[in-house]
């Protein structure tokens, strides 16, 4: 055991379970209607409890375990073989358990926020069970597992983002379509009910997201450092090349779109964070600025998609970006890790657009099915009277704000 790896990682763990509570939950929070805050803080406790559960029964094992490329088995099922001196490299394998964790909280609750004020809390609890077992823990094992399908491409996905935001993104993007429009959408603009949280919960997110890449060394070394600083300059370009994109268009520059801007950066930077280096992470932040600024200002409302809280905006295109421009800026030109033997940047490009294209279809197939299910089941959508007097009081019976 390393005992500098060691105390690392147990602050990373700390860092990434509070990305979601309270980042996340205060970032979507102040973003929805006075009326559905609690719905959404409730969501992210509630999750985050389920997954810890989920992750020590079998979630852990059929990660982890087996020679098959798309799932493991239950070898490690209830973690019948852990004491306090399993090792998991030269950290605890007990740290590294519940780091990975912490990275399965996350994971489904980015999802809520694409169909945020109009879902039965009900519904989110059956589908975010499901999905975990049948999306998140096959992508992981693909991309993380020594014997994960998107290996035979060399993919490069260091801290998650094929298995974190495309995969999440993906789902939220079928779910907010199936759940449909909320009541008023797209005739005039429906605002966030408090933006000091959601800057709150965005500082937070950029915060505990250098336990997020930063951690995925697994270590305390050179390449932890350098994802770190890679990190920190990807999310300052994006939040500022939104800003000036936004006070190029309408003449000023909005927090909302700053604080978007940040969270764009750091999940398009988090694919590559262990692989590229400075001049890569700027252009990565650029890139991923621009493309997320057009789907989820523009392209939004062109195809009137009410993604309520832009997941797909933000983390599908901000991880599709960072995933496939790994490719090009983990080249040495670039300051990168360089490629492995015999692979060139073109062929490397092409396994990330493969893994790419692998989780949008898996993500995309068994989302649609379990949504398709659990509306024939259980209904997703609130119903019309609770959705317009908010879901805080229709599913929690609790007000968080006097309307």
């Amino acid at each position: 055991m390393d005992s500098g790896d060691t105390a690392w990682m147990i602050v990373a763990t700390a860092l990434v379970l509070f990305m979601t509570l309270p980042g996340l939950a205060l970032f979507y929070g102040g973003l929805v209607r006075a009326k559905n805050v609690l719905s959404i803080l409730m969501q992210c406790f509630a999750i985050c409890a389920i997954m810890s559960i989920l992750w020590v029964l079998f979630g852990y094992s059929l990660a982890v375990t087996g020679e098959n490329p798309f799932i493991g088995d239950l070898s490690l099922a209830f973690l019948n073989h852990l004491t306090v001196d399993s090792m998991s490299g030269t950290i605890p394998e007990t740290v590294f358990i519940t780091f990975q964790m912490t990275f399965a909280i996350i994971t489904p609750a980015l999802i809520i926020g694409a169909f945020a004020e109009r879902i039965k809390f009900s519904a989110v609890v059956i589908f975010s069970i499901l999905w975990f077992v049948l999306s998140y823990i096959p992508v992981w094992h693909m991309a993380w597992s020594e014997h994960g399908f998107f290996h035979n491409w060399s993919v490069m996905d260091f801290a998650g983002g094929t298995v974190v935001h495309i995969n999440a993104a993906m789902a939220g993007l079928v779910g907010c379509m199936m759940v449909g429009k909320r009541k008023g959408a797209f005739e005039e603009p429906i605002k966030p009910h408090s933006l000091p949280l959601t800057v709150v919960g965005a500082s937070m997110l950029w915060v505990g997201w250098f336990g997020f890449n930063a951690g995925s060394a697994v270590a305390a070394d050179g390449t932890a450092g350098m994802a770190m600083l890679v990190t920190q300059i990807a999310c300052a370009t994006c939040a500022v090349t939104w800003m000036l994109i936004e006070w190029f268009v309408h003449g000023k520059a909005s927090v909302l779109g700053i604080a978007t801007g940040a969270v764009a950066g750091l999940v398009a930077i988090t694919p590559a964070s262990g692989n590229a280096g400075p001049m890569g992470a700027i252009i990565i932040g650029v890139a991923s600025a621009i493309c997320c600024y057009l789907v989820a200002v523009k392209l939004k409302f062109v195809f009137k998609i009410d993604d309520s809280l832009d997941v797909f905006g933000v983390h599908g295109i901000g991880g599709i970006v960072g995933a496939v421009l790994t490719g090009v800026v983990a080249s040495e030109s670039l300051g990168g890790t360089g490629y492995g033997e015999g692979v060139t940047m073109g062929a490397q490009v092409w396994g990330q657009i493969v893994s790419v294209l692998i989780t949008i279809a898996w993500s995309g197939v068994v989302s649609f099915i379990l949504f398709f299910i659990i509306n024939k089941a259980i209904g997703l959508r609130a119903e019309s009277d609770d959705e317009l007097r908010g879901l805080d009081l229709s599913d929690h019976d609790e007000q968080g704000y006097d309307i």
